[in-house]
This record gives C-alpha cells, sequence and structure tokens, in this order.
C-alpha cells in the first residue's frame, strides 16, 4: 500500500503521461478550456503536495484525471 504522497506523485505521472494524449486529437474550444482547467487543477495539485496538504492535492489530482478522461476516453 502506497502512502498519500507517494500516491499523489503516481497520479501526477499518470496525469503528465495521459495528457499528451490530448495532442492527438482534434479538440473543440469547449474541449481545449476543459484540458485547461485540468492542467491548471494538476497545478494545483503540486502546490498542495508541497505543503503536505495530501487531502486536498488528492481531490485535485483526481478532478484533473476526470476532466481529462472525459476528453481523452
Amino acid at each position: 500500500m502506497l502512502d498519500e504522497k507517494t500516491r499523489i506523485q503516481k497520479d501526477l505521472t499518470m496525469f503528465e503521461e495521459n495528457i499528451k494524449q490530448a495532442d492527438n486529437i482534434k479538440l473543440t474550444r469547449s474541449q481545449k478550456k476543459t484540458i485547461e482547467l485540468a492542467t491548471q487543477y494538476y497545478e494545483d495539485t503540486k502546490y498542495y503536495l508541497e505543503k503536505k496538504d495530501y487531502f486536498t492535492a488528492f481531490g485535485c489530482i483526481n478532478y484533473a484525471h476526470g476532466l481529462l478522461d472525459a476528453i481523452i476516453k
């Protein structure tokens, strides 16, 4: 079982890998905005991780993944 910090870092890496898939898709303006929001939540995750607020960081990265998945899956 991973500790909170390690789990969040793993999710950050997964997001970084998955966001690359968006480059291969023709996106509408709305989808581009959704990708932008997902990226902002990704950045928020890094901020909260640095502050050791793992609860908020975990919420942010999961929201980022959800937004991204809505576009690329």
